[in-house]
């Protein structure tokens, strides 16, 4: 749950608490913080605010080492009696959990761009290698097991760009349901980005594990899209509870 807290003194607020896994964090001068405001209200308890770098009580943690994504530093936000004006208020207090809900809406599908844009780019590179690698005489896109390989590839690929292009233009409509597409592109093209990639690996053998070809990098930063913005498991939850809601509506039953 959310730790950091936000305490109103004045015409200020004076937050106290850290941010884990923070993309950017450290880079960024920009930040936008949850923060509880009045715990005894759950969620409606939460409100966001703006908190620049530089702001005083406003640090910052290691940059982490990590697995994949390295181009972009993830550290925690430390905030010791961190104080900052009141009108850094995002909205009003209490508001916080309905903005990072619909943030999410808007972002996710986002992720499963990245996904697309991850899985096309491994398969681009495993098709031109197995056009090229010759084995027994012939390339091995000959073969029959490469084939079949790199067609679940590009029509995975090609299902999840589908899918991304579709929901974002329904998304531009504002629609009731948003949070269940989000989810849905976030989880179908984070997973096909990672499956995409750890097959490119096996197309390509020994050399797919070397850092001289690029894929076995692809396979290390295609597996964050599963993770952050909510884990998949988080997104197949989402999508489950938004399905049950949505057919308690319907009047006619199928039973």
């Amino acid at each position: 749950g959310i730790q950091t807290t936000a305490v109103r003194d004045g015409d200020h607020y004076i937050l106290n608490g850290t941010k884990q896994w923070i993309t950017n964090g450290g880079e960024a001068e920009i930040y936008s913080v949850l923060a509880i405001t009045d715990r005894s209200k759950g969620p409606r308890g939460a409100s966001f605010f703006v908190v620049e770098k530089g702001d005083p009580g406003f640090s910052f943690g290691k940059k982490e080492k990590k697995l994949g994504i390295r181009a972009s530093a993830t550290r925690e936000l430390v905030f010791q009696d961190c104080r900052i004006p009141a009108d850094r208020l995002i909205g009003r207090e209490g508001m916080g959990f309905i903005i990072a809900m619909k943030t999410f809406d808007k972002s996710r599908p986002g992720i499963g761009a990245l996904g697309v844009g991850l899985a096309q780019g491994a398969l681009d590179i495993a098709v031109e290698y197995a056009r090229k690698r010759v084995q027994f005489g012939k390339p091995i896109i000959a073969f029959q097991a490469i084939q079949h390989k790199l067609a679940d590839m590009a029509t995975k690929t090609e299902a999840a760009r589908a899918l991304i292009y579709s929901a974002s233009r329904y998304m531009d409509t504002d629609p009731p349901d948003a949070s269940k597409v989000a989810a849905m592109c976030k989880v179908f093209a984070g997973d096909v980005a990672m499956e995409v990639a750890t097959e490119a690996v096996q197309v390509l053998g020994g050399y797919g594990y070397m850092q001289d070809y690029p894929v076995e990098k692809m396979m290390r930063d295609a597996k964050i899209l599963q993770i952050y913005e909510g884990t998949n498991e988080i997104q197949r939850n989402i999508i489950g509870q938004e399905l049950n809601k949505e057919y308690a509506r319907l009047k006619d039953s199928f039973f």
